[in-house]
């Protein structure tokens, strides 16, 4: 979970889901793309995109040193492939530009749905937490409630997150907005579309009268907060508060294409399960490197890690055609919420492990 999130300052750490994709955007607006290197990693250099911070400069300072550890471990040239937004992310990978990357849940899907990837790993957080929340927030100040923010009456400045993003986007329109009927295109009086950072220094300034979200972009302004603090600045946490909570997101995924060389995955592989592991100066090391962008370390998992983002998915789709009105819609939509659920409770009588434990 990119947690979308811009820092206002640049020395302070992003975190990781105000990351955002690769800036393909010369190949969205019809440019040709740059020439792609082999899908199988043959070339000897492999591609790593990262959902990326609002800054270039930031992601090489916090994120070298871990690629440089990459490198090492691995035997194998990595390059990182930095960029503006989700859709970008998942088309270089499609367009075979990348080889892996770190990807938010629902970039994620898209990446294994449409550029031939598959999960091979997921992030939890340095306290060892694998799951976070969407939240919506509201100037501290603010007498505004959630039922001021349901009542849709046009009267409301709000910030929602990127259309890829989960906690932004997805995860609100799942579990608040659609089930009341509710369209947030006609909801508000102005809607603004923003990674969480900039949604929470809005609601914080009082540009914005309410926005989306998560548990993570606020737990990293705190820290930054702290740092704030000590120079003699004002705060930015202290003046949102919240005002909704969703049900638990899980974390973000790795993905890599999978005709990437098998060798060259199995590399991969033992390095991201083992990095930050353990104990000793060098663990202790690598840990401190992962904080700095919200990671603890890295989890094996699968595409069955996707499947809550899949049911969300699909939820938010039967009510959309619930709300249209058209019975085939509303047929098909349901039948792809069952299918999702029958995997879902397959996954769980397999493993004894109900993806609601995320």
């Amino acid at each position: 979970m990119i947690r979308n999130s811009f820092r206002p300052e640049g020395d302070a750490a992003p975190s990781r889901r105000s990351l955002l994709a690769f800036a393909g955007a010369a190949a969205l607006a019809g440019c040709s793309p740059p020439p792609a290197p082999p899908a199988d990693g043959s070339s000897g250099v492999l591609k790593f995109s990262i959902v990326a911070p609002e800054s270039a400069s930031s992601l090489e300072t916090f994120w070298r040193p871990v690629i440089a550890d990459m490198e090492k471990a691995t035997g194998l040239k990595i390059e990182p492939f930095i960029g503006t937004n989700y859709t970008a992310l998942v088309e270089a990978m499609r367009f075979k530009q990348t080889h892996f990357g770190w990807f938010t849940n629902l970039s994620g899907l898209e990446a294994i749905r449409r550029a031939n990837g598959e999960v091979f790993a997921r992030t939890f957080d340095p306290g060892g937490d694998d799951g976070y929340n969407s939240v919506i927030i509201v100037p501290a100040k603010s007498t505004l409630t959630l039922e001021d923010l349901l009542r849709c009456d046009k009267t409301l400045n709000f910030g929602i997150g990127d259309a890829k993003s989960t906690s932004g986007t997805l995860a609100p329109k799942t579990y608040l907005f659609s089930p009341k009927g509710i369209d947030i295109q006609t909801c508000f009086k102005t809607l603004k579309s923003a990674n969480h950072n900039t949604n929470l220094v809005g609601v914080a300034n009082g540009v914005l009268d309410a926005a989306t979200g998560n548990t993570t972009s606020l737990r990293m302004q705190r820290e930054r907060d702290a740092e704030r603090v000590a120079r003699g600045e004002p705060t930015l946490a202290d003046k949102v508060r919240v005002v909704w909570t969703s049900p638990r997101l899980p974390e973000d995924p790795m993905v890599w294409r999978k005709d990437l060389d098998p060798a060259i995955k199995e590399k991969l592989r033992q390095f991201f399960l083992t990095y930050a592991q353990g104990e000793g100066p060098e663990a202790e090391r690598q840990r401190a490197l992962l904080a700095r962008i919200s990671i603890g370390g890295f989890m094996p998992a699968d595409d069955n890690h996707l499947l809550r983002v899949r049911e969300m998915e699909a939820t938010e789709n039967l009510l959309q055609a619930q709300r249209g009105g058209d019975p085939k819609r509303i047929a098909e939509a349901r039948r792809a919420l069952e299918t999702v659920k029958a995997e879902e409770a397959a996954l769980e009588a397999r493993t004894g492990q109900s993806q609601d434990a995320t």
